[in-house]
């Protein structure tokens, strides 16, 4: 239990005594740490459905409040109630926080089984920038979720079905080149989709063409299908490089590809059940007239002052289906093939709409009960303040931002790492580049737009990964120096200066926070809870002498420290961030 439930749980006690009924009675870590460590302003809002004083209601709950064991309480203002916890309460939760494998972080009480739907880059062209966001937000959330104790299944949704393999498969008949493909895949694809789309903007025959062969594809193309099959392989290998320079993982690839089969009998299934209907052509699904206000139905749009119908098209006038009929199978197949209760989609803010509309045709379905959730992001920027862009105007490939990232901090290393090796130095380098890149993704609000800057990214000092990283390498340096081993698990900490009291108070959060980070699904909250604590320690280094301390307080400081480190790595381990020894 932690300490915010603690206190909940004391406070709904002394409510229910007052009032002699049953109340939840929240309670929040305090803003201000000079009223107190937490505070409820539960007195308040009671009072107010009550229509009584929330003073007189706040002085009768304090006075019937048991906080044994735990601090005391005190009224602010109108009726806000602050706690102070004991430096003894914080001295015994340390203890049994480094006892716990879990840090103090209590399992969710209502596990669900939630598929997380992050990446999903098109197969055959290289991933650029823009798949960062949701490759790294994804990751962090699956983690955190695991940690809490949901059933996470991580499905990569490939886009491997789609317009782009009509185009590839042309070029590819026409002018592929086996020696660049053998040497980068990944590259060579990317150019026969540039010299078909190129030229099938400017002649409609060719465009016709790479339509063409995508159908045949569709048909069962023995030809095609073999490019496509190796289309495929080739792509995935290059997508593992990058996913493996990101640890990254996950447990199932299942594309566009795998919905195929299903997406003739689901048409069919949603004319017979009226669902969707023909239009000039097409079947397409319109407005049901729920939700009543037409402002927040998805199927329609404004225009010229009225509202008109926007459906959502999942068989075009030409036969061929969409990735909306896709998006609608892969519902459905995760609600019954794994009975999913929830699933998140971690897509670019821009595909809000295709969103609401799928939601909403999962919810007319058998899917009702699920828990769909669009995670959506905002865009990375170049120093100029614009979206981040190549001198082209192309977006930047993933790979080629991770190598710079790399490149910089190759620079750093050598400037001030104490390592000692080359192959130190260079892997040194690489895990403090590609942390630094995580780092910075995860500490925006995943709704903000952020400036993509190395040198801030990489800084030992400011809110960097380098700065975590660099607290967990000085405080392992310590352990280094001791003379001894020293039995941590029997030790009881003894609080006394207020650096040491306030490095207890940060690490007794850990529980309490990564818990909200699911409520709106922000690993930020993550990212700044732990630059809290790395600068809770930073303060407690510099007013605190460890290994110069008599035994007893040098034991209960190294309770600190071991805890500190252990919060700090298994928490940016969380966000997929490793620490190194030495830096």
């Amino acid at each position: 239990m932690t300490l915010i439930q603690d206190l909940e749980s004391r406070l709904a006690a002394a409510f229910h005594s007052v009032l002699g009924e049953s109340v939840t009675a929240p309670v929040v870590a305090a803003t201000d740490l000079r009223f107190g460590d937490y505070q409820s302003n539960a007195a308040m809002a009671l009072a107010k459905q009550r229509k009584t004083n929330p003073r007189a209601l706040a002085e009768q709950v304090i006075a019937a409040l048991d906080l044994s064991g735990l601090g005391t309480a005190d009224i602010a203002g109108p009726g806000f109630i602050n706690f102070r916890i004991s430096p003894e309460t914080f001295a015994a939760r340390a203890k049994a926080q480094l006892a716990d494998p879990r840090l103090g972080v209590p399992l969710t009480g209502q596990p669900k089984t939630i598929v997380v739907d992050f990446s999903a880059p098109n197969v055959a062209k290289p991933m650029h920038i823009g798949h960062i966001r949701s490759t790294i937000i994804g990751a962090a959330l699956a983690s955190i979720a695991r940690f809490l104790g949901h059933r996470v299944i991580t499905d990569n949704h490939i886009g491997d079905w789609g317009t782009q393999f009509g185009m590839v498969t042309w070029a590819w008949k026409q002018c592929l080149d086996e020696e660049a493909l053998l040497a980068n895949p990944l590259q060579e694809l990317l150019r026969l989709y540039r010299h078909a789309s190129d030229l099938s903007k400017a002649d409609d025959a060719v465009r016709e063409a790479c339509r063409q062969e995508l159908v045949k594809l569709q048909q069962g193309d023995e030809e095609n299908f073999e490019i496509w099959q190796r289309c495929i392989e080739l792509s995935r290998a290059g997508l593992d490089k990058i996913y493996d320079r990101l640890d990254v993982s996950f447990d199932h690839w299942l594309g566009e590809s795998s919905y195929d089969a299903a997406l003739a009998p689901l048409v069919d299934r949603l004319l017979a059940e009226g669902l969707a209907r023909e239009s000039d052509g097409a079947v397409c699904i319109f407005s049901n007239g729920d939700p009543a206000d037409p402002a927040k139905d998805p199927f329609l749009t404004r225009k010229d002052g009225e509202w008109t119908d926007f459906p959502m098209i999942v068989r075009k006038s030409d036969g061929a289906f969409n990735y909306s009929t896709t998006d609608i199978a892969t519902v459905e197949f995760r609600r019954k093939e794994w009975n999913a209760d929830a699933a998140w989609y971690v897509v670019d803010h821009r595909q809000s709409q295709h969103f609401q509309q799928l939601f909403a045709v999962a919810g007319r379905l058998d899917c009702a009960g699920m828990d769909l959730r669009h995670i959506s992001f905002g865009t990375i920027l170049g120093t100029d303040g614009k979206p981040l862009k190549t001198r082209a105007g192309d977006l930047p490939q993933l790979d080629d931002v991770l190598d710079e990232a790399v490149a910089a901090a190759t620079t750093a290393v050598a400037e001030r790492s104490r390592v000692e090796t080359d192959q130190e130095r260079a892997d040194l380098a690489e895990l403090i580049g590609i942390s630094a890149v995580k780092f910075t993704e995860l500490a925006h609000h995943r709704l903000s737009d952020y400036v993509f800057d190395l040198e801030k990214m990489l800084a030992l000092h400011g809110d960097t990964a380098p700065y975590i990283q660099n607290s967990v390498v000085r405080c392992r340096s310590i352990f280094r120096k001791l003379d001894e081993e020293v039995d941590l698990a029997s030790v009881n900490p003894l609080l006394a200066e207020d650096a040491e009291i306030h490095l207890a108070r940060y690490l007794a959060r850990y529980g309490e926070v990564l818990p909200t980070i699911l409520d709106d699904h922000r690993p930020n909250l993550l990212t700044a809870y732990l630059l809290e604590l790395a600068r809770a320690y930073h303060s407690f280094f510099e007013a605190c002498p460890v290994l110069k301390a008599e035994i007893p307080v040098r034991n209960s400081r190294l309770v600190l420290c071991e805890l500190t480190i252990r919060v700090l790595v298994h928490g940016l381990g969380l966000l997929g961030i490793r620490c190194p020894e030495r830096m």
